[in-house]
């Protein structure tokens, strides 16, 4: 019997708290303006910094492990939530990458599940994401094979009838 492996682990790039960031750049720079006419406004500056703290670690604590069988997502800072996706459920795999993505070499993965606690899982601001597809995809197909499960949709339009190939009325 084979044993699961982990083929890849990883974590969004800090890229995605670019917002967060700048705006704690900016409110701090607003503080500090307004610290020159009322000193006592410096102690504002810790709200920025907890800000950009909060927001850091919020990346940082979420992980992503894709092993030979599932995908398991870790998320929280102070409490974890932890949930897997069995592979063979992966239905369809999107890669985005806006043009800010494509400057820094990250990209994002969505995947359309059949699980129902996770139907859409988003692998969000990592770099290789095109080859993490790739792989991904190969072992989607082998654990479909392993499982011998293939996915079926249905037409829901096509309540009121069957149709056949032609997708005339049968």
């Amino acid at each position: 019997m084979n044993e699961e492996t982990t083929f890849w682990k990883g974590s969004p790039s800090q890229w995605l708290n670019i917002g967060p960031f700048s705006l704690a750049i900016l409110l701090s720079a607003g503080i500090v303006a307004g610290g020159i006419f009322f000193p006592p406004a410096f102690i504002g500056l810790m709200l920025p910094a907890i800000y950009a703290l909060w927001s850091y670690l919020t990346v940082r604590c979420q992980t992503f492990e894709l092993t030979t069988e599932r995908l398991r997502i870790t998320k929280g800072v102070i409490n974890q939530n932890i949930d897997e996706v069995e592979l063979y459920r992966v239905k369809d795999m999107v890669v985005e990458r806006k043009w800010w993505m494509r400057l820094t070499g990250l990209g994002n993965i969505h995947l359309e599940t059949s699980d129902r606690s996770l139907p859409h899982v988003d692998i969000p601001a990592i770099s290789g994401c095109l080859e993490l597809r790739e792989d991904l995809r190969r072992k989607v197909e082998a654990m479909r094979d392993k499982k011998r499960v293939r996915e079926m949709d249905f037409d829901e339009t096509a309540s009121d009838g069957a149709f056949d190939d032609m997708g005339d009325m049968i």
